[in-house]
């Protein structure tokens, strides 16, 4: 099977992401265990993690800062 691929992001409170892939499925990723990561640091500003996008089979912010779609999809709870 083909890995699923993000199609929507929503961001939540407390660093939650709202995630839909293209099988149907809506999870909740948790950003907060990034948050420490140099890359990531800039996302504890709530204006800067509300700006995630889509982009590709995975989503990002304006930064660069992304996340590997298997581990969005594998660690997102339903």
């Amino acid at each position: 099977m083909l890995r699923p691929k993000a199609i929507d992001v929503k961001p939540l409170n407390n660093y939650l992401l709202e995630i839909t892939f293209n099988n149907g499925e809506k999870k909740i990723f948790d950003v907060k265990p990034y948050l420490e990561f140099k890359q990531f640091k800039e996302l504890k500003d709530e204006k800067v993690f509300k700006k995630v996008k889509i982009a590709g089979l995975s989503i990002e912010w304006e930064n660069g800062a992304d996340i590997c779609p298997d581990e969005l999809y594998n660690n997102s709870k339903k």
